[in-house]
C-alpha cells in the first residue's frame, strides 16, 4: 500500500479510523520517537536518504549515531542564504506554503477544515489582533529541511505548548479533519523590527518525536536558527497583523495553492507604515 493510500485508510475507512485512534497518540510518538534515538534505529539511514533522493553533500554528515541525527541534520553554510534585505518577508523554513487572508478571526485553509486563530492559539485577546491578517502555513514534508530560523530581528516572548494528538499533516488528513486545532503545537510572540509583532507556530505530526525551540525569552537575529523537528512531516504557521505585510504574487493568498520555498527566500515585502512593534 503506498503511503497516499495508506493515509486515506486511515481517515476515511471505519477500521482505519480505529487504528488512528492510537496512532495519534502522544506515547507511541513518544515511543517511536526514542527508537529514532537509539543507535538502533542507523540501519534506517541510507534507505531514508536514498528514497528521498538527499543529498548529503549538502549537509553535515560525518557522524549520524541514529536515524534522527540525519533527519534533522544540519545543512551547509551557503546552502540557506537568508535574504538580509529588512524588507523582505523570508520563509523561516523549508516546505510547501499555502498564504491565506485571515477573514475576521476565521482562516479557511482547506475545504470543511476550517478553523478559527482563537482556536488555534487558545488565547482569545491574542488571537484578536491578528483579525483581518495574513497567515501563511508552510507544511514540511518528510524530505525537506527540518530546521526553521528567526524570519527577522527581535525579541520573543516565552514559548506556549498546547497538547493535543499527532494527525499526520498530508493533504488527505487536513481535508478530514481540523488537524491545526487538534495536534499538539508550541508557539511564541515574536516582537520584530519590520514586521509588528508576529506569532510562529510550529505544529507537530503524526510520528514526530519532538518540535525542539532552542530558546525561551531571548534577542534573536534575522535567520538565526530557532529550533528543529525531530522525525515526521510537520508545520510552521506565521500570523502576521493587519498591514503588516504584502505576500508576493505567486502565493495569492486564498488560492488555496501550495507553493515550494526554502528558508531565508524573500516570500513577500513590509509595508510601509504597516502594523507597528508593540
Amino acid at each position: 500500500m503506498s503511503e497516499s493510500a495508506s493515509v486515506r485508510f486511515l481517515y476515511y475507512n471505519p477500521f482505519g479510523r480505529l487504528c488512528l485512534k492510537v496512532i495519534k497518540r502522544r506515547w507511541l510518538s513518544r515511543l517511536c520517537g526514542s527508537y529514532l534515538n537509539s543507535r538502533c534505529s542507523k540501519h534506517l539511514i541510507k534507505k531514508f536518504v536514498k528514497k528521498n533522493n538527499i543529498d548529503l553533500s549538502q549537509y553535515y554528515a560525518d557522524d549520524f549515531k541514529c536515524f534522527n541525527d540525519c533527519f534533522c541534520r544540519q545543512i551547509r553554510e551557503g546552502y540557506r542564504p537568508i535574504d538580509t534585505d529588512p524588507s523582505a518577508l523570508i520563509s523561516p523554513c523549508d516546505g510547501l506554503l499555502t498564504a491565506y487572508r485571515i477573514s475576521g478571526d476565521t482562516v479557511l485553509p482547506v475545504k470543511q477544515s476550517s478553523y478559527t486563530v482563537a482556536s488555534l492559539l487558545h488565547d482569545e485577546e491574542l488571537a484578536k489582533r491578528y483579525n483581518d491578517g495574513l497567515c501563511l502555513v508552510f507544511r514540511l514534508c518528510v524530505d525537506n529541511y527540518h530546521r526553521y530560523c528567526y524570519f527577522d530581528g527581535g525579541r520573543k516572548d516565552k514559548n506556549v505548548f498546547i497538547p493535543g494528538f499527532l494527525h499526520t499533516v498530508r493533504p488527505t488528513a487536513l481535508e478530514s479533519l481540523p488537524v491545526f486545532v487538534e495536534n499538539c503545537r508550541e508557539y511564541t510572540v515574536l516582537h520584530t523590527e519590520n514586521f509588528g509583532d508576529a506569532v510562529q507556530i510550529e505544529v507537530g505530526a503524526m510520528l514526530v518525536g519532538k518540535i525542539d525551540n532552542y530558546h525561551e525569552e531571548h534577542a534573536f537575529k534575522r535567520g538565526e536558527e530557532k529550533g528543529r523537528f525531530l522525525y515526521g512531516g510537520s508545520t510552521v504557521i506565521l500570523l502576521l497583523e493587519k498591514g503588516a505585510a504584502d505576500v508576493e504574487g505567486r502565493f495569492e493568498p486564498g488560492s488555496g495553492k501550495e507553493f515550494p520555498v526554502v528558508m531565508g527566500e524573500r516570500i513577500g515585502n513590509a509595508v510601509s507604515g504597516g502594523a507597528p512593534n508593540k
